[in-house]
């Protein structure tokens, strides 16, 4: 079977969701979206689900702050009776050597400039917004309130919702095989289910961007890392923030349902599509969040589960299109917060696909920033 589309957008997840949806609502034609799983099923369904807008870099402080922003009143946004259990609760980054420091304090200069309200607090300070923690070797924090959490599914459901009611197609469990080119142009995106004829493509495919780009012919420096969460039993609420530790290289927060979620980063994980978990990661993190927050030692751990960061080299998504195939836009390489993004994101990457004066600039996203040399390195990544 063939058909058409003016616009095919690979991936199922809150990016591609929210790309859809933006590209249908600014009049981009018939739109497609297709996801090899069901919606959600690969990193946007596996990830942490914070929000913050505690980064290093000009570029994530504005795209998250424009997206938390959006999170506050998406179901209004999107016309949609979805609740996205959308809370601020705030986010606490621990800094525990003078490097920390001396970076932590150059985040909070730029973040003021940009009307983030984060600051700096002592470890005694810390201790009164998280009381169970351990403050040992601490030299202080920076703390957001308007940082906080939301539930991916809904999020991605919330997208999807708002995508169909605009018209767009969604196929779910069709896998594209291969991407049809002649020279510098797309002709259609091959399907398990058959041909969908095209000439623009927008690569949302996380963890699999860097082969979906390979079909069209683009090489992109994206690769897939795998990382590992758990969650525990639900209890009472007595942590409010999300507490985040470069220096133990975790994240620990509690649901609103009361659970605590919790993950840690392997900076030695090889490139892998694997999304096994391990005993490994169980010990590593008991040890190093029992250290941290000392009254979770006794929780029951329900589950644990693994997913794929789809990393950039400097930690800087990519959004844009390729020049060997101008009609071909990636917007991945998220580096573990393209959740956190994924309203501003749609919008950007809608405009750039047709062609419109973007909300924010997006230069400095451009794949050829590699080939250049002019990185946009984020130091705020766990």
């Amino acid at each position: 079977m063939k058909s058409k589309a003016d616009v095919v957008v690979i991936g199922g997840g809150v990016v591609g969701c929210s790309i859809a949806y933006n590209l249908a609502r600014l009049g981009a034609g018939k739109v497609v979206l297709l996801e090899k799983g069901y919606l959600a099923s690969g990193a946007t369904g596996r990830c942490g689900a914070g929000v913050r807008m505690q980064w290093g870099t000009e570029t994530n402080c504005l795209l998250s702050r424009e997206s938390v922003r959006m999170f506050s009143h998406l179901p209004e946004y999107l016309g949609v009776d979805v609740d996205i259990e959308f809370e601020q609760g705030g986010y606490l980054l621990l800094a525990y050597t003078k490097k920390m420091e001396d970076q932590f304090r150059k985040n909070l200069q730029l973040q003021k400039q940009l009307g983030i309200e984060a600051s700096w607090v002592t470890p005694e300070e810390a201790k009164e917004i998280v009381p169970m923690l351990n403050t040992e070797g601490m030299l202080g924090a920076t703390f957001c309130a308007e940082d906080g959490h939301c539930n991916p599914f809904r999020v991605t459901e919330a997208y999807a919702a708002a995508a169909r009611k605009q018209g767009v197609e969604i196929r779910t469990f069709c896998e594209v095989t291969d991407i049809v080119t002649e020279g510098s142009k797309i002709v259609a995106v091959r399907t398990a289910q058959g041909d969908i004829l095209t000439d623009t493509v927008v690569n949302a495919a996380g963890g699999h961007a860097k082969w979906v780009g390979r079909m069209a012919g683009v090489e992109l420096p994206i690769f897939p890392e795998r990382h590992e969460i758990l969650v525990t039993e639900p209890v009472e609420a007595v942590m409010e923030p999300m507490v985040m530790s470069f220096y133990h290289n975790l994240y620990c927060q509690q649901s609103p349902h009361g659970s605590f979620i919790m993950g840690i980063g392997h900076p030695d994980e090889p490139e892998s599509l694997n999304m096994t978990s391990s005993w490994h990661f169980l010990e590593a993190m008991a040890q190093r969040v029992t250290k941290l927050l000392p009254p979770l030692a006794g929780l029951k751990v329900v589950r644990q589960w693994a997913g794929v960061y789809d990393m950039c080299p400097d930690r800087t998504p990519i959004l844009g299109s390729a020049p060997c195939q101008p009609r071909f836009f990636t917007a991945a390489g998220f580096s573990g917060h393209g959740f956190m993004i994924s309203p501003i994101t749609g919008e950007l990457m809608a405009q750039l696909v047709l062609g419109r004066q973007t909300t924010l600039p997006v230069d400095v996203f451009r794949a050829e920033r590699f080939e250049e040399g002019e990185l946009f390195v984020e130091p705020s990544v766990v």
